[in-house]
Parts: C-alpha cells; structure tokens; sequence
C-alpha cells in the first residue's frame, strides 16, 4: 500500500470516527410551522382555509354577470376588468406578492408579512386614485343585450350572477329551488344563493384577520405597557380591562353597531377589534411580569436601551407563544360575532354576508327557506372549526410540555 493510499484510508477512518454533525436548529416560528402540519387535523383545517382564501380573492372572476370579454359591433371589451373595485385589485396584489414569496423562500415569516403590508400599502394610493369602477350598474342589460343580438360572443364566469344582480328582470326567479342555472337556488331578493357565498368569503376572512389585526395591536400595547411598567400603571389598565369586560361584548358590539348610521366593512372591522383586545392585554401582560426580571432585560436597561427597544425588540419577541395561539380562536371570533351582527340586521349594509343570508332564511313571509340557511351555516361552522383546529395544533406546538423532540 502507498504512502497516499495509507493516509486517505486514515483520515476515512478519522472521519468515520467523528460524530455525525447535528442539523442545524430552527427557529421558533419555523419549528412550530412542522409541528403543526404534523396533525392531520390541522392539515384538514388549513385545506378548508386555503380554498376558502381562494375563493375569497377570485370571486369576482367565478362568480359575476360581467362577461370576461364581450364582442359588439366587431370590437372586443372586457366588462369584468373594469368593474372591479380598488379593494380587488389591492387583494389580487397582496395575493401575487403572497406567490411570489412562498416560491422564492428567502424571507423569514416576519419579514415575509411586513414586506405584503409595505406592498399593499405602496400600492393603496395609486390604486384607489386609479380604479374608478362605474358607480351606476344594469346588470339586466347583459341579457337583453344578448336575446337581441347586439352582443355578438360573450364569455361568462362559471357562475354568471353578482351578488347584487337581483335578477328583476326576472321577478319569477325569487325563492327558486336549485337548478342547474341556479346551483344552490335564490333568495327572497332574487340574487343567486352561489354568488352570494363565494363573495361573503371575502367579509368573513377580510373582517376576521383585519378586527383581530387591530385588536392584537391593542392589546399588545397594552399589556406591554402595563407588565413593563407595574405599579400605577398597571393597576389603572387593569381596572379599564375589567370595565371592558364587565359588559358582555356581544352586548357592547349590538350597542355600538346600533348606533352608527353609515356601517360598512371598515366601520365593523373597528368596531370588532376596538372590543376584543382585553384578552391579548391579560396574556402580554402575564407574560411580561416574567420576562421584565430575567437578565437579559435587566442588562439592557443597564446598557441604556430605549424603552420601546426593550419593550417589543426583546422582550416582546419572547412573549408572543400565548398571542400566536390566541389569535387564531380570535379570528374565528370575529368572524362568529360579524356573522350574528349581520343576522339580527344590524351589521353591513347591501354586502354579501353569511349572516345575513341566514337572516334571508326566515325572511320574506315565506317560512324558513332551508336551501338559503344550509350553505352559509355549514360555511360558518366548517370556517370556525377549521381555525380552531389550526388553533389547538399550534398551542400543542407552541407548549414546550407537549414538545417531544430528541
């Protein structure tokens, strides 16, 4: 054997000898991403939402009386392009850059959300300034249009009625049964049960992230400040967290949405989140008592740190296990509480909405409609279940009791 021979066998030999080097850890958030995915029902869950967001964002594409495109008088439009609101493209935008980051996987999950709402907020002004849809619609004019020939070819949605398409022109399609042309039937204002659906989607996941967004913003800044600071401080957050809920919040939302004249989308996101942020100020608080002595804390207040570095750098960062988890039970109550709003009648007004179809069910001196409550019960009960799903895997991911790793 020569001498090369001889030294590669032993460092062979060497290398073999060596432990295997561990891989390499991950962080938090990305731990807690496979651990939940690892139950079955969360995977069920998350399939329920991600086609729920599918829907959500590309209703007015499968559901619209707008044709695709349309050919009269030999010349090419496309209807459904221009009526689509600033809110539609801003969410066909937020879900482009959603694509492109899930493909490119160079950012971290923070860094991936503050980068979609730098975009979508970029993007707000000229698209508001830009997208003016016609205010004043004939959606009957569609269908006259082409029993009379003067739309040449038209190419319609899967679905071709928009939710606000009450078909009068066609009085005898009020409370029809599902049919071919109507899949699941129409209500007592004659839209079509489908359409109405997929586009009350978007109010249920819109209203449920953003009012629970606001309210997590809330009652971080909160309980931040009251476990910082202790003392006075805390007691006087304490005692306004305690009137807060001395009052059912479904009691305080009737009373609030009772009152406001113009209620639309923005309105009720508001209102649901300024009442629901007493539970993410208790957690943050608890939390906070904890964390303020331990000693990396107390070394950066030492070092001379800015408050608010100490605050949401450094101690929030360790703090944010019990808010991930209850955010997702939040969203779904949000979305619980904008579906009874809208079923007693005082929730949005002429938008699509899963509660006020079921309102649909009992109204219009026609008994209780049992093909108009089926479809937006089973959304609200499938959609509220998914999410506590997702919310019970992620607290059992995020509990280093239940966390059995080598």
């Amino acid at each position: 054997m020569s001498i090369e021979q001889a030294e590669s066998s032993q460092m062979l030999a060497a290398a073999a000898a060596e432990p295997a080097m561990p891989p390499p850890a991950r962080s938090l958030i990305r731990q807690a991403y496979h651990d939940t995915l690892a139950s079955v029902l969360a995977r069920i869950g998350l399939a329920w939402l991600f086609m729920l967001a599918f829907f959500a964002v590309f209703a007015p594409f499968l559901a619209d009386s707008h044709p695709y495109v349309m050919k009269v008088n030999g010349r090419w439009s496309s209807p459904a392009l221009i009526h689509l609101t600033p809110a539609d493209v801003l969410l066909l935008i937020a879900t482009a850059t959603v694509v492109v980051l899930a493909i490119w996987r160079r950012l971290s999950f923070l860094r991936s959300l503050g980068l979609i709402a730098a975009v979508v907020v970029v993007a707000a002004a000229p698209v508001y300034l830009l997208v003016r849809p016609p205010v004043n619609v004939d959606y009957s004019q569609y269908r006259d249009d082409l029993a009379s020939g003067k739309i040449q070819k038209a190419i319609f949605a899967p679905v071709p009625y928009s939710p606000r398409d009450r078909l009068r022109d066609q009085p005898e399609a009020r409370l029809e049964k599902p049919s071919r042309r109507h899949w699941l039937g129409t209500d007592t204002n004659g839209a079509d049960v489908f359409s109405l659906l997929l586009h009350a989607s978007r109010i249920a996941l819109s209203i449920g992230f953003i009012a629970t967004s606001i309210s997590v913003v809330i009652g971080v800044l909160v309980g931040a400040v009251m476990g910082y600071y202790v003392g006075t401080v805390d007691l006087l957050g304490m005692r306004a967290i305690e009137i807060f809920e001395a009052i059912p919040q479904l009691f305080l939302l009737i009373t609030i949405t009772a009152l406001i004249q113009d209620r639309n989308i923005y309105v009720m996101m508001a209102v649901i989140g300024a009442t629901s942020w007493t539970g993410y100020a208790r957690f943050l608080r608890a939390e906070f008592f904890t964390i303020r002595k331990l000693d990396y804390v107390q070394a950066a207040v030492a070092a001379g740190l800015p408050t608010r570095i100490i605050l949401f750098r450094h101690m929030l960062a360790n703090a944010l296990t019990p808010i991930l988890v209850s955010t997702t039970f939040g969203v779904a109550s949000a979305i619980l509480y904008e579906s009874i709003l809208s079923f007693l009648g005082i929730g949005l007004v002429d938008e699509a909405s899963w509660g006020a179809m079921l309102q649909q069910a009992r109204a219009g001196g026609a008994g209780f409609v049992l093909w108009i409550a089926i479809p937006p019960g089973a959304a609200i009960f499938l959609t509220v279940f998914a999410y506590n799903l997702v919310g019970e895997a992620l607290r059992d991911a995020l509990d280093p009791k239940l966390r059995k790793r080598d």
